[in-house]
């Protein structure tokens, strides 16, 4: 069997020294790209990490080096590498929760005519793990990668109602420092989303990410130790008005969830 090679072994002697603080820092640096970003230059890496710029440059160069980076010398300018695609692709793959959701999720998107998405935390935002679209035109136009405030969409409102007391009082004050002056607002969505789980089985959302969208969101705790998620289905308010997110769609994705639960666990037992 061929030896995989190991990227270390590409770094000079000369190369930062490999830390807790240097791989942290790195990672804050492969984390500041986001799906909408083709490019960043180095002073979108400095204002978006608040990292010195002598600190960006070593570990940037360390990035690239190993392929997580992509540098164009042209516009001087950095992407998203192979071996960061190539990390996020083996997470997917691997990941029964994703495999078994998709096939629901689009079954859901074409009967609504809305977008499904399932999602996780990441920070104070939520970030796209699937997402399955109709055929409809208008639909959401979101990818895997996208990110979600947490407290103003519903997957976000659905994954903190899952949380236990003490862990969703915690990313609540993140939230709050975060975004001080919504301190209230936040508040009362994160309220109201705990309250409508226990209502309703679902978390609704009527314009509070965007006005023109509704969606509603359902958690998932995989039983095969994943880490939680939370579904979604939404779009604009011409396809799922309130009346059908509360009647039809939110239901329905309650019972996407359960039908999710069972073929994991099903697919455990084997």
């Amino acid at each position: 069997m061929r030896k995989r090679t190991n990227p270390v072994d590409h770094i000079r002697d000369d190369q930062p020294i490999k830390t807790a603080t240097s791989l942290q820092r790195g990672l804050e640096i492969l984390r500041v790209f986001t799906a909408d970003d083709q490019t960043l230059g180095n002073q979108d890496l400095l204002d978006r990490t608040g990292l010195p710029k002598a600190t960006v440059s070593r570990l940037t160069q360390t990035l690239v080096i190993l392929g997580y980076l992509h540098y164009d010398e042209t516009l001087g300018r950095y992407s998203i590498g192979p071996a960061t695609v190539s990390l996020g692709y083996s997470a997917l793959s691997s990941s029964a929760v994703v495999r078994m959701a998709v096939p629901l999720m689009q079954e859901m998107a074409d009967k609504t005519g809305a977008a499904v998405a399932l999602g996780t935390r990441d920070g104070s935002d939520m970030v796209y793990l699937a997402n399955s679209r109709s055929m409809n035109p208008v639909s959401l136009q979101l990818y895997v990668g996208s990110r979600l405030p947490i407290w103003r969409t519903s997957m976000g409102l659905a994954y903190l109602a899952d949380l236990e007391p003490e862990q969703r009082g915690q990313v609540l004050e993140q939230m709050i420092s975060a975004d001080p002056d919504q301190e209230a607002a936040i508040r009362e969505a994160v309220l109201q989303g705990v309250d409508s789980v226990k209502s309703h089985g679902f978390v609704s959302s009527f314009g509070q990410w965007y006005s023109y969208i509704n969606a509603v969101g359902v958690a998932f705790r995989p039983t095969d130790g994943s880490p939680l998620v939370a579904l979604t289905c939404g779009g604009i308010v011409d396809i799922v008005p309130q009346e059908k997110c509360l009647s039809e769609i939110g239901p329905d994705l309650v019972d996407l969830v359960h039908d999710l639960r069972k073929r994991l666990n099903g697919a455990s037992d084997d």
